[in-house]
């Protein structure tokens, strides 16, 4: 896991197992998100309870997140295979989400494709620059994160209509966050890269 709860990296410990309680949450949440792919289906986003489940299935995983970070931390359980597998365990579940919400016509494709673009863009650079530091989570990125999963629940969970116009809203807050984050994640991998030239 790497804590993306925190705004500082923590450190990878030696001698830590790879099959500890933080890695087998973010194993969880990479398991949960076929099973949360599988229940939208059969709900077609059109059955209240199969939504309901769906939804909830999402928080659960979502959850995960944060439970696992705290442990990973806390008991100094941080592994390089939790550190790789967590932000793939993330894209993969708020990928699907977005994904399938677009398929049912609930959720415009272009919001999909410039969150999956700019977290797909975020990973690949933080790999381009891990020889010379690691981006750390900033709390604008926590605040994205928040309101993506916020927004996500928003369009799965069957609202009542009057509540239903929130949903782009908050959807739209995401994805402002999301592209200012994305740009302030650019300007700290130049500014890692520089001193290396």
């Amino acid at each position: 896991m790497t804590g993306a709860t925190d705004s500082t990296p923590a450190p990878v410990v030696a001698g830590v197992p790879v099959v500890n309680a933080a890695n087998a949450l973010t194993a969880l949440r990479l398991v949960l998100v076929p099973v949360f792919a599988a229940v939208v289906v059969v709900s077609g986003m059109r059955h209240a309870g199969w939504q309901t489940a769906a939804c909830l299935i999402f928080v659960v995983a979502s959850a995960t997140d944060l439970v696992d970070g705290w442990i990973a931390r806390r008991f100094a359980l941080v592994t390089s295979v939790g550190k790789v597998a967590d932000p793939i365990a993330d894209k993969a579940l708020t990928g699907a989400a977005l994904l399938l919400l677009s398929w049912y016509d609930r959720l415009p494709w272009w919001v999909t494709a410039v969150i999956l673009a700019r977290e797909l863009g975020i990973t690949a650079l933080r790999f381009w620059v891990i020889r010379h530091g690691v981006i750390a989570a900033s709390r604008g990125g926590k605040i994205k994160t928040a309101l993506q999963i916020l927004a996500i629940t928003w369009y799965l969970w069957p609202m009542p209509a009057l509540l239903v116009p929130v949903g782009p809203w908050i959807m739209a807050a995401a994805v402002l966050v999301t592209v200012l984050t994305g740009f302030d994640y650019v300007a700290q991998a130049l500014r890692l890269r520089r001193p290396a030239r």
